[in-house]
C-alpha cells in the first residue's frame, strides 16, 4: 500500500493487516480517577498516558495496539491525552503515587498500581497476568 493509500484508506482490499479495535475509554476528568480506583476492585483498570506530540509515544501506542488481545469484559482500558487533559495527567501521578512519564502504562488492581512501565518497556508488560 502506498503512502496515499495509507492516508486515505483503501478498505483493506489488498489483504493487508486488519486494524484492531481497542476498547478505549477516554480519561478526561478528575472524577474518573475515583471510578478507576473503585472499578479496580472488580477487574483490572489500565491507563495509557499518551503524548500526541511525541513520535516515540505514537510508536509505542501503535505497538501496544498491535499486540492487544484482551476481551473488553476483562479489563477497562483508559486513554489519556496528557496534553489535552494536563490536570488529569498530574492527578494520576498524585493519586497512584507515580512519577509522570510519557508514554506511560499503569495497571491498577484493588486501588493500587500493580504494574507500570514507560516508553518501550510498555510493550513488555503482560496484561494477561493481571486479568
Amino acid at each position: 500500500m502506498g503512502l496515499f493509500g495509507g492516508l486515505f484508506g483503501n478498505g483493506n482490499k489488498d489483504g493487508g493487516k486488519e486494524e484492531k479495535h481497542i476498547p478505549w475509554i477516554p480519561l478526561t476528568s478528575l472524577e474518573q480517577l475515583e471510578e478507576i480506583a473503585k472499578g479496580s476492585l472488580q477487574k483490572p483498570q489500565v491507563i495509557f498516558k499518551h503524548s500526541t506530540t511525541c513520535g516515540i509515544s505514537r510508536m509505542v501506542m501503535n505497538m501496544f495496539t498491535g499486540s492487544y488481545a484482551i476481551p473488553e469484559t476483562q479489563v477497562d482500558l483508559y486513554y489519556l491525552d496528557l496534553h489535552a487533559y494536563r490536570e488529569v495527567s498530574n492527578e494520576v501521578g498524585y493519586k497512584f503515587q507515580l512519577l509522570h512519564q510519557s508514554p506511560q502504562l499503569l495497571v491498577i488492581k484493588n486501588g493500587t498500581v500493580v504494574a507500570h512501565a514507560s516508553h518501550g518497556a510498555i510493550t513488555e508488560v503482560d496484561l494477561t497476568k493481571y486479568v
